[in-house]
């Protein structure tokens, strides 16, 4: 690895992506103002097929951001009053919160500590008389372990919703994410991998009448105008956000394959630095089958505070996701669980780094991470 410059590198900037894309996204938001159609419009419409097209299934359904999704989706699969849905403590908060919102009970089950992504067979202990859903996650872009989840589903009579909210373009070995389960559930969040100017997100299904649900309940839970059936909310994808989405997707699997690229130069510059083999770092994974999206490269790493500081010190940004498991949260804290409770997920919160990924970074910038990385076990290793 060669010596570097010092100069700084963000760990997201999205300010690069909009330069690039700057013409074309004045042309088509200035489109969408000339017809002033900004509710459940063409744009909407056609991103919901395009979208549905990439996760292999029948239909996709703009919603207004990645939580209600979540929200909706379960509401579609019949989750209420008192179900109980197995889910991982190792996510970000909606994916519970979706689950307390629509009046369900979050079970919490460990994680596998390769992927981070919920255990199966542990998952598969958790199910009782009273669970209604399984709720995996496809943690930073890598897909959870869906066959045997689907088993226990299958024998069991569950539905399960995949939050696939950072892994749109991810696929394992029964296909892309999204269309394994009943439902799955995207987040287009200006970081995600495809991201809007704002808040944005969809739920995807092969299920024509989990479809139709999601469709009457992000519009007040009426198929008629004025007209109530159920009790939904108000929660739909916009013109303008769909408009944008569109032009970036024409981008997005360039995007994808630049972040491979940019996961695999981590990979080969942190392998030859000699920490890897000493156990002072260990590094994301593809397990066999599996296609990463990486919307995380994501180390695990023993002295994460002091590396995560003097990589701020030396600016290079890097983000912790997540430093407290969602079973130590204060809003759950009835469910009664404590320390100690899932230590997989545990020990992740405590050893998680993510590094520097978009897919503009430049393989200067890559060397450059690593390089600070280093100097910090500077007299451990060779780099």
């Amino acid at each position: 690895m060669s010596e570097c410059s010092g100069h700084p590198v963000p760990g997201f900037d999205l300010k690069r992506q909009n330069i690039l894309l700057q013409e074309d996204l004045r042309k088509v938001l200035d489109e969408v103002i000339k017809k002033g159609q900004f509710i459940l419009a063409e744009n909407v419409q056609e991103l919901e097929s395009e979208i549905a097209r990439i996760c292999g299934a029948r239909y996709g359904i703009g919603v207004a951001n990645g939580s209600d999704a979540l929200y909706l989706a379960l509401l579609a699969c019949g989750v209420g009053q008192g179900d109980e849905v197995i889910t991982t403590p190792f996510t970000f908060f909606a994916t519970a919160g979706a689950i307390a919102r629509a009046g369900a009970v979050p079970v919490f089950s460990d994680i596998d500590p390769v992927t981070y992504n919920l255990d199966p067979v542990l998952a598969a202990s958790r199910v009782t008389s009273r669970t209604k859903a399984i709720l995996p996650v496809h943690l930073y872009g890598h897909p959870a372990d869906m066959e045997p989840l689907m088993q226990v589903a299958r024998a069991n009579q569950l539905k399960v919703i995949e939050d696939a909210a950072q892994a749109l373009g991810a696929s394992g070995q029964d296909g892309p994410v999204g269309n394994i389960g009943d439902a799955g559930c995207i987040s287009f969040f200006p970081t995600k991998n495809l991201g809007c100017f704002g808040d944005g997100g969809m739920v995807v299904t092969s299920d024509p009448e989990i479809a139709e649900r999601v469709r009457m309940l992000r519009v007040h839970g009426s198929r008629k105008k004025y007209i109530h059936e159920a009790l939904g909310c108000n929660s739909r994808l916009d013109e303008m956000q769909a408009a944008v989405l569109r032009v970036k997707l024409a981008h997005f699997p360039s995007w994808t394959e630049r972040r491979r690229e940019i996961a695999l130069l981590y990979d080969q510059l942190l392998n030859s630095s000699g920490l890897v083999q000493k156990g002072v770092i260990r590094l994301p994974r593809q397990l066999p089958g599996c296609f990463h999206v990486y919307h995380q490269y994501t180390l695990a790493v023993g002295e994460r505070d002091r590396l995560q500081q003097y990589l701020k010190n030396k600016g290079i940004g890097s983000t912790v996701y997540y430093p407290l498991p969602l079973h130590r949260q204060e809003v759950f804290r009835s469910l009664g669980y404590k320390e100690g409770d899932f230590p997989r997920a545990e020990q992740a919160a405590r050893e998680v780094l993510s590094l520097p990924m978009f897919p503009e970074m430049t393989g200067e910038e890559v060397d450059r991470v690593v390089h600070v990385i280093c100097e910090f076990w500077k007299g451990e290793v060779q780099c």
